[in-house]
């Protein structure tokens, strides 16, 4: 059985949806009761690979919510997670993907040392980010969307924002191992970290933010959005790819010009229906098909029957494990979202 934590985007989200998960009492209350809030299994999932291959999964709702980061409630933050990690081990689930915050706050906050909660004793190999899975994908929108657009990827300028992250530092090892772009943008906001990635890569350029996007014929965005950035849509190369991979998805709304093409990176569409309600939820545009990679990724090594913390740390995701989870993507019938043009 394979495993899913999330969490909803904000209080009002979770307000709003609190009834269909099951829990209306959950409806009109405040941040400090939903710092409270258990976690709860809160959808049963199945899913049918194309090979005919079905397996069996559960969604745990953390009740973790992102202005518990922004009022300070950081324990109340790190809390949620690990809970909620032990509510997925107790109900047996052999591998689980932690989703949206809950592996950044995971590895930010060294949840690691936490080898006990309450009377469980925790398996960290029984749970996987799915950072993988989410950076292979969005190497694989850029290569699939960006000659749709008329950019020559061998001759493209690619921005990556949030360059030394986790996704980030494994989206430049693909576009400099395989894509081969023509040249690398490195924007982040430790600069010692930047320069250990540029050495590593053997090159790019390490730039500001504003230096950066007008170079910029595909921009993946893999960062938080800081508070007060605007981009001004006609400062952007005509046309400019950007991947908006972060989560909650906010690009679209901040960004629109005919030019610009805004693609919503790090998700997947399946070739089948899956049983489930929670992609409805969280305002997937096609539910029954739609959903986040790194979901995808546990759903992957359950079908494969790999019980290992396949994503785990910070910046130790190599090509050859992209390769492996591409592979087993394709073959279960998975594929990533491309724009209609």
């Amino acid at each position: 059985m394979f495993g899913l934590i999330g969490h909803l985007t904000s209080l009002e989200h979770a307000q709003l949806v609190a009834k269909d998960l099951g829990y209306p009492e959950y409806a009109d209350q405040g941040l400090d009761f939903w710092c409270s809030a258990p976690p709860q299994i809160v959808d049963e999932i199945k899913v049918t690979s194309v090979t005919g291959q079905v397996i069996e999964g559960r969604y745990v709702e953390s009740c973790f919510l992102p202005e518990m980061l922004a009022s300070r409630r950081i324990k109340a933050a790190t809390r949620k997670i690990i809970n909620a990690m032990a509510h997925a081990q107790k109900h047996g689930i052999n591998i689980t993907a932690l989703g949206g915050f809950s592996s950044i706050i995971f590895e930010n906050f060294n949840l690691e040392k936490i080898k006990q909660v309450r009377n469980i004793k925790l398996e960290f190999e029984r749970f996987t980010t799915g950072n993988t899975h989410t950076a292979y994908i969005i190497c694989s929108q850029v290569e699939q969307m960006a000659p749709k657009l008329g950019i020559d990827l061998s001759k493209a300028t690619v921005a990556v924002c949030g360059a030394t992250g986790d996704i980030g530092s494994a989206v430049c090892r693909w576009l400099n191992q395989r894509t081969q772009v023509g040249e690398l943008l490195l924007i982040a906001r430790d600069r010692e970290r930047l320069q250990n990635l540029q050495g590593e890569l053997g090159r790019g350029k390490i730039l500001g933010l504003e230096e950066a996007l007008p170079q910029a014929d595909v921009v993946v965005w893999v960062a938080s959005m800081p508070k007060g950035v605007e981009l001004d849509p006609t400062t952007l190369k005509q046309p400019c790819l950007l991947i908006d991979g972060g989560y909650p998805k906010n690009m679209a709304t901040k960004l629109q010009h005919p030019g610009v093409h805004i693609l919503e990176g790090g998700i997947v569409e399946h070739s089948l229906d899956i049983d489930w309600r929670i992609m409805k939820i969280v305002n997937m545009q096609v539910p029954a098909r739609q959903l986040f990679a790194c979901f995808a990724e546990s759903m992957l090594l359950e079908f494969e029957k790999i019980y290992t913390n396949f994503s785990w740390g910070r910046n130790q995701i190599t090509v050859d494990k992209m390769d492996l989870i591409g592979r087993v993507s394709i073959k279960h019938g998975f594929k990533p979202l491309l724009l209609s043009l």
